[in-house]
């Protein structure tokens, strides 16, 4: 099902900058990062003027899990290549852009473990995740980080933002690690 216009993201150009500010931003005490939310609030949001284009061929799936799973990065402005960079820096899980594709496709299967990083970088706590997508919750769930949960939430507040926006988010995530 398509997401509709108004929560689709805005500037898919904006998604390349999210693994570099999920980076920065994992690196700041929670008040810096909690400043960073409030600044990705606060910007104006721009109406659409034309309807969301459809993904690219290569990222348009059969009904799957992972489909499901890599359908809701798409929602956060993550294509292949910037969730896995993403995902390495809020879980330490090193995957190759094309796995998530593969996921995507139904090609790699989606084990509990896989299930609690993307929990992890999607912001939806595991179990609700292994419910919706059918997979078999993870035994044990990773530790809560509050670095990660801030992160998460940070990449929803930024889907709908242009890329000059999200750069200026960057540049603050980067000038708050200085001071």
């Amino acid at each position: 099902m398509a997401v509709p216009d108004e929560l689709a993201p805005f500037d898919t150009k904006a998604g390349s900058q999210i693994p570099s500010l999920a980076g920065d931003a994992t690196a700041l005490p929670p008040d810096r990062r909690r400043q960073l939310r409030q600044l990705a609030q606060s910007l104006p949001r721009h109406s659409r003027k034309q309807p969301t284009p459809p993904p690219p061929a290569h990222e348009q799936y059969q009904p799957s899990h992972g489909a499901l799973l890599v359908h809701m990065l798409g929602n956060r402005n993550l294509n292949w290549t910037a969730s896995a960079k993403t995902l390495y820096h809020l879980t330490g899980r090193l995957l190759a852009a094309a796995t998530i594709g593969a996921i995507g496709h139904g090609r790699k299967e989606v084990t509990p473990d896989l299930l609690a990083d993307f929990a992890i970088l999607l912001g939806i706590p595991a179990h609700d995740l292994a419910a919706l997508t059918g997979t078999d919750p993870p035994d044990q769930t990773p530790p809560q980080n509050p670095a990660a949960t801030d992160v998460a939430e940070l990449i929803w507040d930024i889907r709908s933002l242009t890329s000059t926006q999200v750069q200026h988010i960057n540049d603050k995530a980067k000038a708050l690690q200085q001071d």
